[in-house]
C-alpha cells in the first residue's frame, strides 16, 4: 500500500464502488500479482461485477481469467496480516506477506507486542513475505521516525530469522531505506514494492540484488523516470503488482484496481523495455517462484 488512505479518499472509494474497469485482453503466458490487498479492495471498492456470493473468489477468478494465476496478499497490520495468512492457508493460488505498515508503527499502543504477533505469523508455511515494511517520510513526520525505523529494523530481523522475502514500502525515503538495510544486513531476498525511484536508485537496488516490483504508476504520463528505471532492471529482477485497490494503470487511473488489470501494466512494461511480451511474462513468473517459492 503506497499510502494510508485519508478519510476523503475512503469516501471517494465508496462513491466509485463497483466501478471496476472492463477486463483487458488476457495474457497468453500467466504472471502473478506480487502485491495486492484483497481485503482493502473488498472494503473500499467491492468486486468486479458487483456483489457476489464470495468476493474473494470473485477477485481471484477475475484475475485468473486475465492470466494472473497467483496472488501475494499483503498485510499492513495485525488483523490484515492474520486474515492474509488464514486465506493463504486455504487457497492454493494465494500466498501471504505479514507486517506492520511503516505509517502505522508510530501510532501503535504497543509496538513490541504487535511485532511479536507478526513474528508468530511469519512462521506459517504459506506466509512467504515480511512486509510491507520500510520507511515513509511523506506521511510520517519527524516525530514518528524513531518508531518507524525501529519497526523496519525489527521486520528485517524477522525476515532473516524465518528465511522470508522482505517487502519494502519506500516513499520519499530511498537513502534511509538503503542506509538501514546496509546497517542491518539485508535478507537474501528483498523486494522493492511499488518501485518509485529513478534510474540511479534502481541501479543501486539492482547492484544489491533486490527485486524491483512495478505497479500501475509506470503507465502514468508523468512517470518518465520510473520508466527509465524499468528499462535498466534485468529480467531476472523485475516483477509486477497492483497494490490494489490503488494505483490503477492507464487508461483507468482513478478507478478501483484489482489483479485482473495486471495485463495493462505488463504490456506497458514490455513496450517500454522493448521486450517480447510472452518472454517478459515468463521472466516475471519465474521470479515469483524464486522469491516466494511454489504456490502449491
Amino acid at each position: 500500500m503506497s499510502t494510508s488512505p485519508s478519510e476523503s479518499r475512503r469516501q471517494k472509494a465508496a462513491r466509485r464502488a463497483g466501478e471496476f474497469p472492463a477486463a483487458p485482453e488476457p495474457l497468453a503466458v500467466p504472471v502473478f500479482d506480487s502485491h495486492t490487498h484483497l481485503d482493502i479492495t473488498i472494503q473500499e471498492a467491492g468486486v468486479p461485477g458487483g456483489p457476489g456470493a464470495d468476493p474473494v473468489e470473485a477477485l481471484i477468478t477475475a484475475a485468473a481469467k486475465a492470466g494472473v494465476d497467483r496472488i501475494v496478499q499483503v498485510g499492513v497490520d495485525e488483523p490484515s496480516s492474520r486474515w492474509g495468512a488464514e486465506l493463504a492457508a486455504r487457497h492454493p493460488s494465494v500466498l501471504a506477506a505479514v507486517a506492520l505498515h511503516p505509517n502505522d508503527a508510530p501510532l501503535l499502543p504497543d509496538l513490541d507486542e504487535s511485532l511479536r504477533v507478526i513474528e508468530g505469523l511469519a512462521a506459517s508455511p504459506r506466509v512467504r513475505g515480511i512486509g510491507e515494511t520500510g520507511m515513509d517520510t511523506f506521511r510520517t513526520g519527524p516525530e514518528g521516525r524513531e518508531a518507524q525505523e525501529k519497526s523496519f529494523r525489527a521486520h528485517i530481523a524477522i525476515a532473516k530469522r524465518h528465511g522470508k522475502a522482505l517487502i519494502i514500502h519506500d516513499r520519499d525515503a530511498h537513502q534511509d531505506v538503503l542506509r538501514i538495510l546496509d546497517s542491518e544486513g539485508a535478507p537474501d531476498t528483498v523486494v522493492m514494492h511499488c518501485f518509485s525511484g529513478d534510474a540511479e536508485f534502481a541501479a543501486e537496488c539492482v547492484r544489491r540484488g533486490f527485486y524491483l516490483s512495478f505497479a500501475g504508476t509506470v503507465t502514468f504520463a508523468s512517470a518518465g523516470s520510473l520508466r527509465e528505471a524499468a528499462v535498466l532492471t534485468p529480467p531476472s529482477q523485475i516483477m509486477v503488482e497492483t497494490d490494489a485497490p490503488y494505483l490503477t494503470p492507464v487508461p483507468h487511473r482513478g478507478r478501483p484496481n484489482a489483479s485482473y488489470l495486471i495485463p495493462l501494466t505488463v504490456r506497458a512494461l514490455a513496450e517500454t523495455r522493448g521486450d517480447d511480451l510472452d518472454e517478459l511474462c515468463a521472466a516475471i513468473s519465474a521470479n515469483g517462484d524464486r522469491v516466494f517459492g511454489p504456490w502449491s
